[in-house]
């Protein structure tokens, strides 16, 4: 039977994962809700939601890229 541990540095880099999952959440969440409020349809504030979440988590992915190294 194999066993799996985990080291101090596997935990702080999934709390990054889960760190910049929120942030992206965060940008997308205030994103869609500036786009609403200033008037734009529902789809279009979704759309635009979607964009800030896809560009933060690419953002957030590619340092997690660079710090894993």
């Amino acid at each position: 039977m194999m066993m799996v541990t985990f080291g101090v540095r596997d935990a702080l880099f999934g709390t990054a994962v889960l760190v910049a999952l929120l942030l992206a959440l965060l940008a997308a969440v205030v994103a869609g809700v500036l786009a609403w409020s200033d008037g734009g349809t529902v789809p279009a504030s979704v759309s635009r939601a979607g964009v800030a979440f896809a560009t933060t988590l690419g953002v957030m992915a590619g340092l997690l890229a660079l710090f894993k190294r």
